[in-house]
């Protein structure tokens, strides 16, 4: 052995000593792990073949048996002397592994995608020494017996992953990561990735690891597969290739805390009411000079006002601002920002013409605003969405299912027979809500009252029969009317012979929440709301005591029955009367037991069972069509299919076809 190889082995030695002691000094065990000693304990239903597979080195952990135990410590550096025989074969295989390359593959057991190193544990050492990426090695999985714990069912789903794109190296420490990362780089669930996207995302997956390593991503707990899913959640997979390694650690910086806090997600602070002192300045905007220069605001919609009733609605709220508000506002609206790319265009338009306020209107650009208030942290942007943990801007919406519940009185009592019909859209956050409470509505003034539950972007496979069939005399159907449309589809509405007869709508006034918080940012209150934790999000979720919400009922509804929809609306606006308290009955037969005051505000945000006078289901996110799926991936309480929510979905009701 020449001295140069002497003084290397002494070295690497030293490092195999060094991870002993500190291993000892931890109580943490020193020497390689043993696969036969964990199996010991491990029941394994099936050994597969894996063939000739590229192994991270990283994910190599031990030996498969105690044989070779003592030689290494647990990092795979070598302990014995320097005057052994197998020093001499160490440093013979890093010699010829330096000259030549290390070519010959390694005999490994694969074990919770864990290496276990069979024939090769030099090899491994010398490769590991040399910070090699990857060793070849003809891999064995055993398959441990599936159960209910958290490593487990990330295994099981590691598994699945690994048969659709063959990639080995990407680890999760939370269950569902898998499948939203295959989500998130544009692999659809019927097929598998191919080589090209393979390469692809390995090249990626190494651009992003470097520079999430160089800002001291391994110093986190998370794993650098959590760490890449959670910025794939607000940058774009596509434009990764074109970044350059400064771009990228400058975006991993902005979204730091992200990866600190991680699994936590900010806690969601729900302002329920509206500010009734918005007029009000502070005295320190009393004792500044006016600013003579208007407020620059801007709409981003997803749709037009032409083809969408909502984008109508927020476009209205927006004309409602520049009444109101005059010279004081400056007000721009962008529309069809219906893609990745029309996304960034309207923002960035948007952003070059000044504005310093803008309103995102809906939850399909919740991902855009959250990438653009990182980027551009002095603006204020706020997305139109319900329960969002983002605390680099703020969101809005309204409690509706107060509105639903008088319109589910209102049906009950006028519908000539026991059963109405109801049409929803998505499965997101406050749907089910919206659902639930006007079967409550119904159920409260009829007790025999079945509300019939239709989903209308469902797939046509999976759509459900017309309820027309059934007798349905009333249906609640779409909020929102829609300037291009003359159908009367809308609304509470009755199917009489000689047509169709709205009897109650539930109505967003957007204008009252747009100038309320245009007010605030005027008058220098907006920053009092601001949340005081550095891991906080702020949501504003007003009701019908805020303006915001409301119901406008028909001339032809019963004076008594207009009373009863009065009081009833009164009760809840002052807080004297709860929807949702006590023990309410699910359609599964189950329970759900609420407190006497009513169930908590995350409990109806995220409510994902439905009552039991309610006839249907709520569809995972597979049965939904490809527009759908884009909102529920981001705000829906929907599973996908196997993993059964609280709702099941009984056959018949009454011999009926549910």
């Amino acid at each position: 052995m020449g001295m140069e190889t002497y003084e290397l082995y002494e070295k690497v030695h030293k490092a195999g000593v060094r991870n002993f002691r500190i291993k000892t000094s931890q109580g943490k065990y020193p020497y390689l792990q043993v696969l036969d000693e964990i199996l010991s304990y491990t029941e394994v239903v099936s050994e597969v073949t894996l063939g000739l597979v590229e192994i991270p080195i990283d994910q190599i952990v031990g030996t498969k048996t105690a044989g070779r135990t003592n030689a290494f410590a647990s990092n795979f550096m070598p302990l014995l002397p320097i005057d052994s025989e197998f020093a001499t074969k160490w440093c013979n295989l890093y010699e010829a592994h330096i000259k030549e390359g290390i070519r010959e593959p390694v005999k490994a057991y694969e074990f919770m995608n864990r290496f276990y190193i069979e024939e090769g544990n030099k090899r491994v050492s010398v490769l590991k020494y040399c910070d090699a990426v990857t060793v070849p090695g003809y891999v064995t999985r055993l398959v441990p017996k599936q159960d209910d714990s958290d490593e487990c069912r990330i295994y099981y789903e590691f598994m699945e992953f690994y048969d659709r794109t063959q990639i080995n190296y990407l680890n999760f420490s939370q269950p569902g990561n898998y499948q939203k990362i295959l989500e998130r780089i544009g692999i659809g669930e019927n097929r598998n990735i191919t080589e090209e996207e393979r390469e692809q995302f390995h090249t990626t997956y190494v651009l992003f690891s470097k520079a999430f390593e160089k800002k001291g991503g391994k110093k986190l707990s998370l794993t650098f597969g959590d760490a890449f899913l959670l910025y794939l959640g607000i940058y774009e997979y596509e434009e990764m290739l074109s970044k350059s390694p400064e771009e990228l650690e400058k975006e991993i910086e902005a979204i730091w805390n992200d990866f600190t806090f991680y699994p936590e997600r900010p806690e969601v602070k729900l302002i329920m009411d509206a500010d009734q002192d918005v007029e009000k300045k502070p005295l320190v905007k009393l004792l500044l000079p006016l600013s003579t220069e208007p407020l620059k605001i801007a709409f981003i919609h997803n749709k037009s006002v032409e083809t969408s009733s909502w984008t109508y609605g927020h476009d209205l709220g927006s004309n409602h601002v520049k009444a109101v508000l005059g010279d004081k506002v400056s007000i721009s609206s962008y529309f069809q920002a219906d893609s990745a790319e029309a996304e960034n265009k309207c923002f960035e338009k948007a952003i070059k013409e000044g504005n310093t306020v803008i309103f995102s209107t809906s939850q399909s650009l919740l991902a855009a605003s959250t990438k653009y208030a990182i980027s551009y942290p002095k603006l204020k942007i706020l997305n139109c969405s319900l329960n969002t943990s983002c605390k680099y801007l703020r969101t809005y919406y309204g409690r509706l299912y107060e509105a639903k519940f008088l319109i589910g009185a209102i049906a009950g009592v006028m519908s000539p027979s026991d059963k109405i019909g109801y049409i929803a859209d998505y499965p997101i956050y406050g749907t089910i809500a919206n659902i639930n409470a006007f079967a409550l509505g119904a159920k409260m003034v009829n007790p025999n009252a079945k509300i019939f539950l239709k989903w209308s972007k469902l797939r046509s496979e999976e759509r459900q029969e017309n309820r027309d069939d059934y007798g349905l005399a009333f249906v609640s159907g779409r909020d929102f009317i829609r300037p291009d449309d003359e159908s009367a589809r809308f609304g509470l509405y009755n199917k009489e012979d000689e047509g169709l007869s709205n009897l109650a709508m539930p109505v967003w006034n957007w204008g009252v929440f747009y100038e309320r918080i245009v007010k605030s940012i005027l008058n220098g209150t907006w920053k009092q709301e601001l949340p005081k934790g550095k891991n906080e999000s702020l949501n504003y979720w007003w009701g019908l005591s805020s303006g915001m919400i409301d119901v406008i009922c028909s001339k032809r509804l019963p004076k008594e029955t207009a009373k009863l929809i009065d009081l009833l609306k009164r009760s809840i606006c002052l807080g004297e009367f709860t929807l949702f308290s006590g023990d309410i009955p699910t359609n599964t037969g189950t329970v759900y037991h609420g407190e006497k005051d009513g169930i908590s505000t995350e409990e109806i945000v995220t409510m994902d069972w439905l009552a039991d006078n309610v006839i249907g289901f709520i569809p995972t996110i597979d049965e939904l069509v490809d527009e759908a799926k884009t909102i529920v991936e981001v705000q829906g309480i929907a599973k996908a299919k196997g993993m059964e929510s609280d709702s099941e979905r009984p056959d018949t009701e009454n011999g009926e076809e549910a």
